[in-house]
């Protein structure tokens, strides 16, 4: 019979505390058997799917009773399909190579002495996140594969769904030898504020917010610990009078097709004051014919009365929705300079057919990741490269872009040498 596991601490200051010593055991076990882990993982949220699709479905049930956003139940809402994907994730995760202790040459040298650099784990890590209680599982399985001990804060929409997902993997944890506080999660029906959880900065060493933007900036302002932000929505295109109007049209819906979170959606579209108004209208109707509704700025809508206007300050705010604002920009120039102030800073795109234009574009654009004549979309596990991603980073400190593997480890300079005699 599975040994049952322990119930996770109330106390955010206890769980910290045992999750940093299991830290120090989980950093030190063996590639392979933190790799069997996570293919217990999958195994165990495979043979639990059952119990958490109907712990899912009654989460759905309360949220809607107490008038939830569609926002959040679409991101709650957990599927066959999407635990598929889920396992299908883990068991990819599994397989991948080993990045503890990964050598690499460092930049400089002692005298007779050996110099190198190594990859090592993080230490403790916190989720705060809404919905998506699949996210939970993977970003379980990525601080598992890297060393790292992990606790999860979800919201309290998710939190039967939290709970079911958090013991299908506690109970692989434990059947694969490692320690179970390597791996927590606290309710968030019972006390624990997310800022009692992000103020223990002796042990915590990385919160990674996931949802939309007010709790990323209630995380970011309350933390006392490094926190990687993670972004969604509000991209820029800029449509050069060059591209396509194919290319654009294709670039805009791909980039949607990564819901339920749409990390790099295309939200905003930057033309030209001369573009065709026949492309216009018949992007704007290809859109339209998609379920997306279409808004832009006040010299569009003095052009095109059918659109609704975009106030001022939804410039630089994310919808999250099947929604397009369209604003003119002189040249490429003021261009760039609009996406550098407004956009959310993480994945910016251009269509055109010069390349000196997307040379520019590529060099110019202050974001974390630059597309050109290629759809952002993203993908948790792509097709090609060995890679899975949690999220999008858009900041410039612990690590910008995706958030891999390797985001979740640390550098160790090693210095190893025979002395003077």
């Amino acid at each position: 019979m599975t040994p049952q596991p322990s119930s996770p601490p109330l106390d955010p200051l206890i769980a910290v505390r045992n999750a940093y010593q299991s830290s120090l055991e989980i950093s030190t076990a063996k590639g392979t058997v933190r790799s069997r882990a996570v293919q217990a993982m999958a195994k165990a949220l495979k043979s639990h799917q059952d119990d958490i699709l109907e712990a899912n479905t009654l989460d759905l049930e309360m949220s809607r009773e107490m008038a939830v956003p569609e926002l959040l139940l679409e991101w709650l809402k957990l599927t066959p399909e999407r635990i598929q994907n889920t396992i299908q994730i883990l068991q990819h995760l599994s397989e991948l190579p080993d990045p503890i202790g990964r050598v690499m040459t460092a930049n400089f040298q002692v005298d007779q002495c050996q110099t190198y650099s190594q990859l090592m784990p993080l230490g403790v890590i916190a989720l705060v996140y809404e919905a998506f209680p699949d996210l939970g599982a993977i970003a379980a399985g990525l601080c598992i594969k890297t060393g790292n001990s992990l606790i999860l804060k979800g919201g309290s929409e998710a939190s039967h769904s939290n709970a079911a997902v958090a013991q299908a993997l506690q109970f692989a944890i434990e059947d694969a030898g490692l320690p179970l506080d390597c791996l927590q999660s606290l309710p968030a029906d019972q006390g624990a504020s997310i800022r009692d959880l992000i103020t223990q900065d002796r042990h915590l060493n990385l919160v990674i917010p996931y949802g939309r933007p007010s709790l990323i900036q209630q995380v970011v302002r309350q933390s006392t610990a490094p926190v990687l932000k993670s972004a969604m929505g509000n991209c820029y295109l800029s449509w050069s009078p060059s591209g396509s109007l194919e290319m654009v049209r294709w670039m805009v819906l791909d980039s949607h097709m990564s819901e339920p979170d749409p990390v790099n959606a295309i939200e905003k579209v930057l033309i030209h004051p001369q573009q065709n108004p026949s492309s216009l209208r018949m992007l704007w109707g290809s859109l339209r014919e998609k379920g997306f509704e279409i808004r832009g700025d006040a010299r569009l809508v003095a052009e095109f009365p059918e659109l609704r206007l975009a106030e001022d300050s939804e410039w630089n705010q994310a919808y999250l929705d099947r929604i397009v604002a369209f604003r003119t920009a002189d040249d490429q120039s003021a261009a760039i300079d609009w996406i550098n102030h407004y956009s959310s800073g993480h994945a910016d795109c251009l269509a055109t057919e010069s390349y000196q234009e997307s040379r520019e574009f590529a060099l110019g654009v202050n974001s974390a990741s630059t597309y050109i004549n290629a759809s952002p979309r993203f993908y948790r596990n792509p097709k090609r490269g060995d890679a899975i991603f949690l999220g999008m980073s858009n900041q410039k400190g612990h690590r910008r872009g995706l958030i891999s593997l390797e985001t979740l480890t640390t550098t160790k300079h090693i210095v190893q040498g025979t002395g003077p005699f």
